[in-house]
């Protein structure tokens, strides 16, 4: 006689639950904001970006408890890098970086795009400008 479905579905949650008490350990992850552009052209402040970051990242619920956890750096010119070893999402920082820009006002220019995995990048607005349809009137 076959098992019933109640059975088979409790069999597979304690086969995943195997698989994942099997990882374990600490989860290293690394992200990169690529401001370069924005800073170039001098209307994006860097160091007021990582503070603001310092500040408004929450870890386990709270705000300014970073600890060990989360690290954020100034890599070379303009990126902001941070590692974590906590379980931490990409999208999070894409709406941290939004917020600011917002704050900053600057959120009409620049956008935030995904370049690859943990890699975000600060980039301008493709603006078209059509000067025949201003000369109608």
């Amino acid at each position: 006689m076959a098992p019933s479905v109640k059975a088979r579905a409790t069999a597979q949650k304690v086969a995943l639950k195997g698989k994942a008490g099997a990882k374990g350990g600490k989860v290293t992850n690394k992200y990169t904001i690529n401001c370069s552009q924005p800073v170039s052209d001098k209307i994006f402040d860097l160091s007021a970006f990582e503070k603001f970051l310092h500040e408004r990242i929450k870890v386990e619920g709270r705000t300014g408890n970073l600890g060990d956890n989360v690290t954020i750096n100034q890599v070379g010119d303009g990126k902001i890098e941070v590692i974590t070893h906590i379980p931490f999402s990409g999208r999070y920082l894409k709406y941290l970086t939004k917020k600011f820009l917002k704050k900053q006002q600057l959120r009409d220019w620049l956008r935030v795009v995904s370049t690859s995995r943990g890699v975000y990048e600060l980039r301008f607005f493709n603006v078209v400008n059509d000067e025949g349809d201003e000369d109608e009137d």
